[in-house]
């Protein structure tokens, strides 16, 4: 989270025969399996304002909601793989699927207007809704999902969240993605790094200079796959030397996560 804040069975083989190949880095538009992200790409993050395309770095983070297909492959046609970001732990009030979660799943606000935590146990709930909106994020061409707001665990949700539940469902998600052919990423959650490193394709963090933690990141580096973070209030002078020893692909960007950015 931002601080401050079927087919048929004989189909579904051959997908998951197509996508279980041990090859390094394949491309998803050529068949040959999930995106395999390694460390150290640089990146842009921009999830408001018109999109700026033209940002010379192999990686786009944008929403998968408020972008079309051929926003996608305009990229992909600019040489970048294409992050889709979704909300899957809060609620936002904003999405056209908003209708779709019952009352009882909705927790406490997290701090952005319309938005408030889930709970994260509903699987029989949340799953469905959540695997439409990763086939919509592979439907529309993405190459991975940047999954947000998966630390309810450590918030005040207004649900008695436990460090198992969170790590559940945080496997669930990438699961989903992963039986997409989708690469997913680690949103924050620091503290389950462990035992999610293998779940996981890259991570995504904010703010790990400014509270002291960028060091936590580092099992994603010794795996080669990249942390990909942003600071808000920090200078780059004051957080790059660091981040750049400890190989992380670091921005620092606007709250708003709109075209701005002041890279490492």
């Amino acid at each position: 989270m931002r601080r401050l804040p079927l087919l048929l069975a004989g189909l579904l083989l051959l997908v998951t025969a197509c996508t279980a190949g041990p090859a390094p880095d394949p491309d998803p538009e050529s068949g040959g399996g999930r995106w395999r992200p390694t460390a150290g790409l640089a990146w842009q993050w921009q999830l408001s304002g018109k999109l700026d395309p033209t940002v010379d770095v192999p990686v786009y983070d944008i929403d998968g909601f408020d972008h079309p297909a051929a926003t996608v492959a305009d990229l992909h046609r600019r040489g970048r793989k294409v992050i889709c970001y979704l909300s899957t732990g809060a609620w936002e009030e904003f999405r056209p699927d908003a209708g779709r979660f019952p009352k009882s799943v909705l927790g406490r606000g997290n701090g952005w207007a319309g938005e408030r935590w889930l709970d994260i146990r509903r699987t029989d709930v949340l799953e469905p809704l959540m695997a439409e909106r990763i086939d919509m994020c592979r439907a529309k061409g993405f190459d991975a999902v940047e999954p947000d707001n998966m630390d309810g665990y450590r918030n005040r949700t207004g649900f008695p969240l436990t460090a198992a539940d969170q790590l559940a469902y945080n496997r669930l998600i990438a699961r989903l993605a992963h039986d997409r052919g989708l690469a997913v990423g680690l949103k924050n959650d620091l503290d389950q790094i462990p035992q999610l490193l293998a779940d996981f394709d890259f991570a995504v963090n904010e703010q790990c200079a400014q509270y002291d933690e960028c060091h936590r990141l580092s099992p994603f580096i010794a795996a080669d796959k990249p942390v990909f973070h942003a600071e808000y209030e920090l200078s780059p002078a004051d957080f790059c030397p660091e981040t750049r020893e400890l190989g992380l692909s670091s921005l620092r960007k606007r709250y708003d996560l709109d075209a701005w950015r002041q890279a490492c």
